[in-house]
């Protein structure tokens, strides 16, 4: 039997440990040292270590009393994701790199078991510890902010280790060789769009702004403009929803003052309103895979995360690329229109699977959705090559189809009452 007393111990220090494990599997994405060998070891150990620990977790709750047991709604969501994961397995056969097919493919598949464990952590406190003061959205925007601390201060303490140099030196964007600045500005979209809803529950207030304003700073120095008009969405979204008429409209002002800002960002860099119409370059190049590219492998693709024959796709018409920088062209070139198929499926559910949600939990999926499909369209993004957005894709995914149970077993109910006699209303009735 436990006491009381030992959950509530437990229940305090899980907090803080969740947001460990969620910020250090994120980090788990960067490039850490320029060594490769060093990278990779960092690598398999931030994500192998904490897909161990989110798993080792979920087991000290079942022995305090929680029960291994959950129920699946929104099934089409997981089945289409399944069967686009099966397709990139069975590409193994015909991919034009085999080996690094299978790489990006297990660790897809390892993200996805993470995800799986730390979504039914939160299911199983929702049911079996009714009252705790966790909450998803703070833990992941809690973690970002970690992360994205760490940046701002290695923007003053390492700046040429932090910072990369574009546009011919004349510019500087946060994130340097360790992440795609654009990248780092998804996470920082993500992160803000998670912590927006303490603002409007006034969960240390003090605290939360700061942390927004943090992360304000690390999206605006990395001059990511995919990730500014994530901002923009993100706030629209929130400004929208909100009833407060004061909050409204202070988010109103803030974000008209951010407007000579952003114009700056999006328009007065280098290439101007021309690169800005070419998407940086990257129309011509999605012209040549469409082209080019597709036609030489129609319904199957290269090979999951392949999109030539050779590591680069290379045409006279543009530049050469190891990946097609839009994660659903990726798919079409890795898989075919056979992938394509299966993916845009697996979208239409998700979407459907986000409008039958309670109001609460749907509004923040749809924060989390924003900068992340944005991301998406000009990055490696949800179907790409491992990056963190596909393993917040993943989060998306159990939060849609895990549900808590609706009705235990005999034996189950007899282990409760052993277990647990303290839990008068767990719930899942």
């Amino acid at each position: 039997m436990n006491h009381p007393k030992k959950i509530q111990r437990f229940l305090s220090r899980l907090s803080p440990l969740l947001i460990a494990i969620v910020l250090i599997m994120t980090a788990g994405y960067f490039s850490w040292s320029e060594n490769i060998a060093i990278t990779r070891v960092l690598k398999i150990f931030f994500r192998l270590g904490m897909t161990a620990a989110i798993i080792m977790v979920h087991r000290a709750l079942l022995k305090l009393g929680a029960i291994a047991s959950h129920g699946w709604q929104n099934t089409g969501v997981f089945i289409f994701y399944l069967l686009y994961l099966l397709l990139g397995f069975s590409s193994f056969m015909w991919s034009t790199a085999p080996g690094y097919s299978a790489l990006q493919w297990f660790m897809t598949a390892e993200s996805l078991i993470f995800a799986y464990y730390l979504i039914r952590t939160f299911l199983v406190l929702d049911v079996y510890f009714p009252g705790h003061s966790l909450r998803f959205y703070r833990t992941f925007g809690n973690a970002c902010f970690g992360l994205l601390f760490l940046f701002l201060v290695g923007s003053f303490a390492a700046p040429s280790q932090f910072f990369r140099a574009v546009e011919g030196g004349t510019a500087l964007r946060l994130g340097g060789y360790l992440m795609n600045p654009n990248e780092l500005g998804m996470l920082s979209g993500v992160g803000i769009s998670c912590l927006t809803f303490d603002v409007f529950k006034k969960h240390r207030l003090v605290a939360t702004l700061f942390k927004l304003g943090v992360m304000i700073v690390v999206l605006l120095l990395t001059q990511s403009r995919s990730s500014l008009i994530g901002l923009a969405l993100i706030l629209y979204f929130h400004i929208r929803r909100s009833e407060n008429t004061q909050l409204k409209l202070t988010l109103t002002i803030a974000a008209l003052c951010a407007v000579p800002a952003v114009a700056s960002q999006l328009i007065m860099r280098s290439g101007g309103i021309e690169d800005i119409l070419s998407m940086t370059g990257r129309l011509p190049f999605w012209k040549a895979l469409v082209l080019e590219g597709v036609p030489k492998e129609p319904w199957f693709g290269f090979g999951f995360m392949r999109i030539a024959y050779t590591d680069h796709f290379e045409s006279i018409h543009t530049y050469s690329g190891h990946m097609t920088h839009n994660t659903f062209l990726q798919v079409l070139l890795n898989l075919g229109f056979v992938g394509f198929v299966v993916m845009v499926f697996q979208l239409l559910f998700t979407f459907i699977g986000i409008r039958k949600q309670p109001t609460e939990k749907r509004m923040m999926i749809v924060g989390i959705c924003i900068p992340i499909l944005i991301n998406s369209l000009t990055e490696f993004g949800i179907f790409g090559e491992t990056n963190y957005g596909i393993l917040f894709f993943q989060f998306i995914i159990f939060l849609l189809v895990l549900r808590p149970p609706k009705r235990l077993t005999s034996v189950q109910k007899n282990y409760l009452k052993r277990k647990r006699p303290d839990l008068k209303s767990p719930q899942y009735v």
